[in-house]
């Protein structure tokens, strides 16, 4: 698994109850978020979205050399 320091988890509660888990990577410019389901554990989800967030960013890294 790819590890980078400098990605930032954000969890949000919004007005109407939902929440979001935002990923956001500064120097790559790129953010990712997903609706959390209330049915599923959170931890799950984090490794989930950080798992799709991960390899999105190899692949801008491999896209930018």
């Amino acid at each position: 698994m790819f590890w980078h320091p400098e990605i930032q988890i954000e969890l949000i509660k919004l007005v109407n109850g939902d929440r979001l888990l935002r990923l956001t990577e500064p120097k790559a410019a790129l953010t990712l978020e997903r609706k959390i389901d209330p049915k599923q554990p959170v931890l799950r989800q984090k490794q989930n979205l950080m798992t799709v967030f991960e390899a999105a960013l190899e692949r801008s890294a491999s896209l930018a050399s």
